[in-house]
């Protein structure tokens, strides 16, 4: 899954709305990775910390795409994500502040806006929430299911969207965001700095 993301960073890193003349193409893959880094860890660190509702919520509160940037703009999420990216952009790669602060308001929110339309896209078998978790999770979601056969990804989503009736009960709902948490935190252990050397992989 982590390719499949580090791909549709550089594919929406490449569209005009988000191109930016003044960065070389060496600069160009760091952004991208960088991007990348701050997209994958950010949604992990979110899990991490118990908030998977906010991310249910973000990834299928955009079943429009339409509401795509300007939207998300708002959310704490992506705030979030865009204020860590810019400064990323200046401490390492010594970009300005204006011009960081441009590259991060522009690529960040297409990302994310790429990434729900790809996510409700039912024709697309590659990017669901179920795969993106066991991504985060070091495959949490798959040991969950091994453990609890009733378990169902979908009834996860329904408990936080309303859509739908929920065979897991709330305390069961809670017991799974705990262990959902605990894979990402170990995701967290495991990998540290490591996630970006995993990702700048993908540039060679």
């Amino acid at each position: 899954m982590l390719e499949e993301l580090f791909n549709l960073v550089k594919n929406v890193a490449s569209e005009p709305s988000s191109e930016n003349t003044q960065i070389t193409p060496d600069q160009k893959n760091e952004v991208v990775a960088e991007a990348t880094n701050t997209v994958a860890s950010g949604l992990r660190n979110i899990v991490a910390g118990g908030g998977i509702q906010s991310l249910i919520g973000l990834l299928t509160g955009g079943n429009n795409q339409q509401q795509g940037k300007s939207s998300l703009l708002s959310n704490p999420i992506v705030a979030m994500m865009i204020g860590h990216f810019a400064g990323k952009l200046m401490n390492k790669l010594n970009i300005g502040n204006a011009q960081a602060n441009s590259i991060a308001t522009s690529l960040i929110p297409g990302v994310i806006s790429s990434l729900i339309g790809n996510i409700n896209d039912s024709s697309n078998s590659t990017f669901s929430i179920e795969n993106l978790l066991k991504s985060i999770t070091g495959g949490q979601t798959d040991q969950i299911a091994q453990q609890n056969p009733q378990f169902n990804i979908g009834d996860l989503i329904s408990q936080f969207t309303g859509g739908g009736n929920s065979s897991q009960q709330p305390s069961g709902i809670l017991d799974v965001i705990g262990q959902l948490a605990q894979g990402a935190q170990q995701q967290q252990s495991r990998n540290g700095g490591g996630l970006l050397d995993l990702i700048k992989g993908f540039t060679q």
